[in-house]
């Protein structure tokens, strides 16, 4: 990796990043921990979608509980993202991870 201003670096030019763009400014990294040790992937184990996104799988449900808002309450899911490098956990609609994952809810 090149410095190639006060805030912007270059990556080593690897022939299967394809279309990716090897500058990057430092804003669109996430923050880290300095215990934690660089997670390097391998990109041809990766399928890009056009506009260079790639899906999570979700892995499992951890939590449940309700949001209550004026007129109705909505289920929510605490569920877990096995990613490339890193765990993830968000909340999401019930209804939304029922439909796209029903087999995480004991059918199919």
């Amino acid at each position: 990796m090149d410095k190639v201003g006060p805030r912007a670096y270059r990556i080593a030019p690897f022939e299967y990043y394809g279309d990716v763009h090897d500058v990057f400014h430092v804003s669109s990294l996430k923050k880290s921990f300095r215990q934690q040790k660089p997670h390097f992937v391998n990109p041809s184990h990766i399928q890009l979608k056009p506009n260079l996104t790639y899906e999570e799988a979700l892995t499992q449900i951890l939590n449940q509980k309700e949001q209550k808002l004026r007129s109705k309450t909505i289920p929510l899911v605490k569920v877990s993202w096995g990613g490339l490098v890193a765990q993830d956990f968000t909340w999401e609609r019930e209804e939304d991870m029922r439909e796209h994952y029903p087999y995480l809810f004991g059918y199919y």
